[in-house]
């Protein structure tokens, strides 16, 4: 159309040139309307082509063709490639937010960690505040003259103590392999190991008969457990804590130790003025031992912890004053990280124990074949003064403990309603089976201790720190 009105402007233009050919006239059109028409006459053509036949006009006519069929193409290739990078944009965008989702959840879970351990370091540092204040508000006393202890022979103890008042770190101590190197048992690394106890079903012993209240006798009668606390971490599903019968300074008899044993390197050692003090987890004292702990058979008994040194044989001797090993011993042919444990396994391979006659190891020996072993031990140097066997297989029972100079057994460490089923007297040294009933109220029980100070079982049943009291009489 507009190539038609340019040609149409051009021949106005070339008629006004020939003024004499122009004409111009005015009619109603059919529809009733007035038109105007102005006509002239061409100066170069004779007559006008027909439209179908211009030249120009095919020109034109093809190159819009051209035109047409060019953005008819392009129209078409852009939509199909919209489509196409729709599609593959649309699963670029889901794998995007898939991974982004992804990390989202991963940020999740460990903000969730951090924020836990914020807060356990939240719990610690209240604490500490508090056991600042309470140590501020305690009148100064003089310390007394520090002593030297008393030391074996045998061995050189690591160097004195640099300490501060919570947090104290022995000195080096060399450590001794040749526990791991015994001809008689070939270590073999066995896995944790969960045995079930045989229980021996007796009748009970007469509670009638009198008790013995000031001196020894047997063990007739064990009351409900005390609770006194529940430990904060997984590493106190199995522990142990005790009393010192015989304390002596700077601590004394009402001072409460723990040890939680869950762990490659247990060497933390807590301590606490009084039994209310453990109830409320504020500790007074935290010793960082030299020597890593095994399992549950640490004891505490004049002065000094007692305990198995990890993956071996040795019994060590650590003095509370000097914060430093003061003996170290192996036990002859003892079996050690999990030949000959309780049944509940945790390789309590060796477990000490005190009563009124003093210090003793329980184990066993392949000699023994098994059984269970009794050593008398000289708190002092360590040195065995007396060794007893007995006919009941360790592995058999849950736990074992020492009172006036006899052993007890108990069945089951995971039964609700157990009992205590056996007896060795070592002043007779015969052995024989009982059935003094026993609570596992919360069904994991790994450690069993008599505190002859207290006269009380201490134990540690499955995160619980709970006491027995006990009632000494005559077994019918």
């Amino acid at each position: 159309m507009r190539f038609l009105a340019v040609l149409c402007v051009s021949c106005l233009l070339m008629g006004t040139q020939a003024q004499s050919s122009a004409s111009f006239r005015r009619a109603n059109a059919g529809n009733g309307r007035c038109q105007y028409s102005f006509t002239v006459d061409s100066p170069t053509e004779a007559s006008c082509p027909s439209p179908g036949s211009s030249p120009e006009m095919e020109a034109l006519k093809s190159r819009l063709g051209l035109l047409e069929a060019l953005v008819a193409r392009l129209v078409g290739g852009e939509a199909l490639s919209e489509s196409s990078a729709g599609s593959g944009s649309q699963s670029g965008l889901q794998d995007a937010y898939n991974q982004v989702m992804g990390e989202n959840t991963q940020l999740q879970r460990e903000k969730q960690r951090l924020d836990r351990q914020v807060q356990v370091l939240q719990q610690r540092v209240e604490e500490l505040r508090q056991e600042a204040e309470m140590l501020r508000s305690r009148p100064c006393t003089q310390q007394p003259p520090p002593r030297v202890p008393e030391i074996d022979n045998s061995f050189k103890p690591g160097s004195g103590p640099a300490l501060s008042h919570l947090v104290s770190r022995p000195g080096n101590t060399q450590g001794d392999t040749s526990s791991l190197r015994d001809p008689a048992w070939h270590y073999s690394g066995p896995g944790y190991q969960e045995l079930t106890a045989v229980v021996t079903e007796v009748s009970a012993p007469n509670l009638e008969g009198p008790a013995d209240i000031s001196g020894c006798g047997d063990l007739v009668w064990v009351d409900q457990p005390e609770v006194h606390r529940k430990a904060d971490s997984i590493a106190g599903k199995y522990g142990v804590w005790m009393q010192d019968p015989e304390a002596k300074e700077p601590y004394g008899p009402e001072m409460v130790w723990r040890i939680d044993a869950v762990g490659s390197e247990v060497r933390q050692l807590f301590g606490y003025e009084n039994m209310d003090q453990l109830s409320r987890g504020f500790p007074t004292k935290v010793l960082l031992l030299p020597e890593s702990v095994e399992s549950t058979g640490a004891t505490m008994y004049r002065g000094s912890l007692y305990y198995q040194r990890r993956l071996s044989r040795t019994l060590l001797r650590y003095d509370l004053l000097s914060e430093s090993i003061a003996a170290r011993r192996d036990l002859p042919h003892s079996g050690f990280h999990g030949q000959f444990p309780y049944s509940w396994g945790g390789y309590t391979d060796i477990d000490l124990a005190i009563d009124e006659n003093g210090l003793w190891a329980i184990y066993s020996t392949n000699k023994a074949k098994g059984a269970i072993v009794l050593s008398q031990l000289d708190p002092h140097n360590l040195e065995v003064k007396g060794t007893w066997e007995t006919k009941i297989r360790k592995t058999s029972v849950a736990n074992a403990f020492m009172i006036c100079g006899k052993l007890y057994t108990v069945a089951s460490y995971t039964s609700p309603n157990t009992t205590v089923n056996y007896m060795y007297d070592t002043a007779t040294s015969q052995g024989k089976t009982i059935s003094v009933p026993f609570k596992n109220r919360y069904r994991y029980n790994s450690m069993v201790d008599y505190n002859p100070g207290q006269r009380k079982l201490f134990a540690w049943d499955n995160f619980y720190i709970v006491s027995y009291n006990v009632r000494l009489g005559k077994q019918e």
